[in-house]
């Protein structure tokens, strides 16, 4: 089985719809996908009605999250998604997106960067505007040759020149949200070092303590040490390690499938979820 858990559409910053995803994981020879998108749930039932004949969808969310003015992020699996205290804590995050772009947008202003608030805005359509639509209007006017590129100290990295906060989860009250609400929850990419600052072993530590189910280690942004380094955690700490492409469309050069998870790690998922079922074939209900 090839399982990827960790993807993105156009319900946030990628660039495939919910439907042209599922297509392009099934040519891609995936057997399941996890739609992730950032703090919603809006792609899912397109997904789902698209599902092509032998592949599972896992539904999901990456919650943005910040401990010790640190960001990062908690990939939320299988959860119930009419649970309504997770469901008005991320409406909060969303609500915060659009403020925080334009904040964005006005810093780099400030750094004569010719962007504008219409050309991001056209950039994020009818997603939920975010970083990386900033990041694509960088590209587009030359400012910097990939999406990648703007996610440095010089523009939009975490601490960055143009770089603006947003509300954000406490990750141990997203972690206690998301377990309420039957799902599982997993840290992304947690030594993503060229992002910026990561948080300390000793949060992973803590987050495991209060309910963490397991951390993406095989990922783009990770290479072999920080892999062999996160992975020796998990097994202390009796963690899940997932593997996965954070697949982005063509905003990012990862293709679906570029990292994958174990299927006996996907397994042990399914057994811990009881918010939602994975979804088969061409459709069904994602509520248990």
């Amino acid at each position: 089985m090839r399982i990827d858990l960790h993807t993105h559409s156009t319900a946030s910053d990628g660039t495939d719809t919910p439907a042209e995803l599922v297509a392009n994981a099934a040519a891609a020879g995936l057997d399941v996908v996890a739609l992730t998108d950032h703090d919603t749930v809006g792609g899912h039932k397109q997904a789902i009605d698209a599902l092509p004949e032998g592949l599972t969808l896992v539904t999901g969310a990456e919650l943005s999250c910040r401990v010790d003015g640190v960001g990062m992020h908690l990939l939320a699996y299988l959860f119930d998604p009419a649970d309504a205290e997770l469901e008005r804590a991320r409406e909060l995050v969303r609500d915060d997106r659009v403020p925080r772009a334009q904040e964005m947008v006005r810093k780099l202003r400030a750094l004569d960067v010719p962007i504008t608030w219409e050309q991001v805005a056209r950039i994020a359509g009818d997603g939920s505007v975010g970083r990386p639509h900033v990041a694509a209007a960088l590209v587009e006017l030359g400012v910097v040759p990939t999406v990648s590129d703007a996610f440095t100290p010089d523009w939009l990295g975490n601490g960055g020149r143009a770089y603006a906060e947003k509300h954000e989860f406490d990750p141990f009250e997203a972690v206690r949200l998301v377990k309420a609400a039957g799902g599982v929850a997993v840290f992304a990419h947690p030594g993503a070092v060229k992002r910026g600052a990561v948080v300390p072993e000793s949060t992973i530590v803590a987050l495991a303590e209060a309910g963490l189910d397991g951390i993406e280690v095989d990922h783009m942004d990770h290479d072999g040490p920080t892999r062999a380094r996160l992975r020796g955690l998990a097994r202390e700490l009796g963690l899940l390690t997932t593997g996965s492409s954070d697949y982005h469309g063509s905003r990012k050069t990862v293709e679906l499938g570029a990292c994958t998870t174990d299927p006996e790690i996907y397994g042990e998922i399914t057994r811990r979820a009881t918010g939602a079922f994975p979804v088969p074939g061409a459709g069904g209900a994602v509520r248990r």
